[in-house]
């Protein structure tokens, strides 16, 4: 049986220079601190593309990982908690694109799921559809986001069994779930490691198959 657990500064040495990183959690809710910290510290890639729901806060491993230097680009929804996101953006240091939150995320479940995009009305008439392609369906326009995906997914669970079945629980759920079928490596930092057949499968939220590398840090 395949035991998908390593240490996290072995599980990082898989982002290279220039690639696309996922990160899960909502602020401080479900968020890899322990992956980022090693990405940040033992792994010197960079021009990285960061995707996540936020940049986090002052006191959260991601504001150093932007503060760093090694991010050209960041696509997220909100950035009001990071000062250094914000001045980016001003500056034009980086890239930084914002995204309604449920836009992003149907984004990046569209890039999981394999589709070319999704049509949404949210943006219309706003800054938010330049440069962007509108369609009429039944008499309303609707914008069409293309998917997301990316080279790497940290994200953040409470439990896993050996091949990287995953229980998320409560609202620290929020994009983990949905980031671990868009890239083409998935590292899971967990509290706890199970065997495998301990976990009960109607509870499973991430199924081992998308996950190649577990983590455990509780």
């Amino acid at each position: 049986m395949i035991n998908k657990q390593i240490s996290a500064r072995e599980a990082v040495k898989r982002v290279k220079d220039g690639d696309t990183v996922m990160i899960g959690g909502f602020l401080a809710g479900g968020h890899p601190e322990h992956l980022v910290n090693a990405l940040l510290n033992t792994n010197s890639s960079s021009g990285l593309t960061i995707i996540s729901n936020d940049t986090g806060t002052t006191e959260l491993s991601i504001y150093q990982l932007v503060k760093s230097g090694r991010v050209k680009h960041i696509i997220a929804s909100y950035i009001g908690s990071n000062p250094e996101t914000g001045r980016l953006l001003m500056t034009k240091e980086a890239k930084v694109q914002l995204f309604p939150q449920g836009t992003l995320a149907e984004k990046i479940r569209a890039g999981g799921a394999g589709l070319g995009g999704i049509l949404t009305p949210v943006g219309i008439g706003t800054v938010i559809e330049e440069g962007k392609q509108k369609l009429k369906i039944d008499q309303k326009e609707y914008l069409l986001e293309l998917p997301l995906k990316a080279n790497v997914a940290l994200i953040r669970a409470n439990q896993a069994d050996e091949t990287g079945n995953l229980i998320i629980n409560g609202s620290s759920r929020n994009f983990n779930m949905v980031m671990a079928t868009a890239a083409d490596y998935v590292i899971a930092e967990v509290d706890e490691c199970v065997k495998t057949g301990e976990i009960d499968p109607n509870h499973v939220n991430v199924p081992g198959i998308f996950v190649d590398a577990i983590v455990k840090v509780g």
